[in-house]
């Protein structure tokens, strides 16, 4: 299985395919081309640094996934999402990628379940 076209990762997918976990192939076809937001790509960063991996080094090894900037736009979406998607206990990250995707009009990537329960206007594809 692999995925067609241009995808918003979510920081749980990108961990999925950095830790070498289930879903990480389906992760691994999706990297070209591939955006993350700048918070969930945060969330990424601070996750790998007790690994002993740097900001520097997940740079180098995925070049070609683009790390799009967070801004007003994004926010105002966001926060609309918030009434929709909170009893799924989703995170202001959660959303961040639910934002980013709205507004570029492409799928969610993720192994999060709850974020693929969100009545919003996106496609949430699981990676498991």
């Amino acid at each position: 299985m692999s995925v067609d076209g241009r995808v918003v990762l979510d920081a749980s997918a990108l961990l999925a395919y950095l830790n070498e976990e289930p879903g990480a192939e389906l992760v691994k076809t999706a990297l070209e081309g591939s955006v993350i937001s700048s918070v969930n790509w945060l969330e990424v960063i601070q996750k790998m640094i007790p690994l002993g991996v740097t900001h520097e080094d997940l740079r180098r090894s995925l070049p070609e996934i683009e790390v799009a900037g967070f801004f007003e736009p994004h926010a105002a979406v966001a926060a609309a999402m918030r009434e929709k998607t909170g009893h799924l206990g989703t995170s202001l990250a959660d959303r961040a990628c639910l934002a980013q995707a709205l507004v570029e009009g492409v799928p969610v990537l993720t192994a999060d379940r709850n974020l693929a329960r969100a009545e919003v206007e996106v496609e949430v594809r699981l990676i498991r």
